[in-house]
């Protein structure tokens, strides 16, 4: 435990950054999953490309404010484009 009262509020905020950080990276999981189900289950391409956009909106706003890095968002963008494309093409 924390001696000093700087350490005390240092620890508060990092479990209070940590808890957010968290959150946003669960939230992203979440969305990717979704639409990886959406494409199993054969959807229809309309709901997968909802998906999809709200997928790739959240990988910029992430990247951008730096809870993941900009490469892994850039990366993981360019992955669920060349799934969203071939799932296209397929329909």
């Amino acid at each position: 435990m924390p001696l000093h009262k700087s350490a005390e509020k240092r620890l508060r905020q990092s479990e209070r950054r940590n808890a957010r950080n968290r959150a946003r990276k669960k939230e992203l999981k979440v969305l990717l999953k979704n639409m990886q189900k959406l494409i199993d289950s054969r959807a229809d391409k309309s709901a997968v490309e909802a998906a999809y956009r709200s997928a790739v909106q959240k990988l910029d706003r992430l990247g951008v404010k730096r809870y993941i890095h900009a490469n892994k968002a850039s990366r993981k963008k360019a992955q669920l484009t060349r799934l969203f494309n071939s799932y296209a093409q397929g329909e």
